[in-house]
């Protein structure tokens, strides 16, 4: 199955908050964030441009698993690098073969006025299932004759 529609389709019908932190920052300050705003992952931005992202995962294991603690560990010792960032007009199955071929669940949707959004596997597995009703009602409605094409 074809799957039809862009990042900008997925960002459109999503709020336009931007949750960020910087490679500054305490690992403590991000975890608290991404918990008051029950979120998996932050856009970390140096001088307004994208260098990584920071997720529950890595957290886990390289601050947890290695025995560090999260108030003196700074977001960019443990941050993804580089980001693997998306456009808005890049296909939503490019951003499924991205998150399945690196094993990541966020990526960063960057144009050229800079971040604009970011989008989870959530996101895409929700457009999916949207897509997929309906395809479904449309081949109902055919089968039984009351599509107008």
């Amino acid at each position: 199955m074809e799957i039809h529609g862009t990042v900008y389709d997925i960002l459109h019908n999503k709020s336009g908050t931007i949750c960020s932190t910087t490679p500054d920052d305490t690992v403590y300050e991000a975890i608290r964030q991404m918990g008051e705003r029950n979120i998996g992952a932050l856009v970390v931005l140096e001088n307004d441009e994208v260098i990584g992202v920071l997720s529950e995962r890595d957290y886990s294991r390289k601050v947890v698993l290695q025995g560090r603690t999260s108030r003196d560990t700074k977001v960019g010792e443990i941050i993804s690098r580089p980001a693997i960032t998306v456009r808005s007009k890049d296909s939503i199955e490019k951003c499924m073969q991205l998150m399945t071929s690196n094993r990541i669940r966020h990526l960063p949707v960057v144009d050229d006025e800079g971040l604009v959004g970011m989008i989870s596997i959530g996101d895409l597995v929700t457009w999916v299932m949207q897509s997929q009703r309906h395809t479904i009602e449309q081949l109902q409605g055919y089968i039984s004759g009351e599509y107008p094409g």
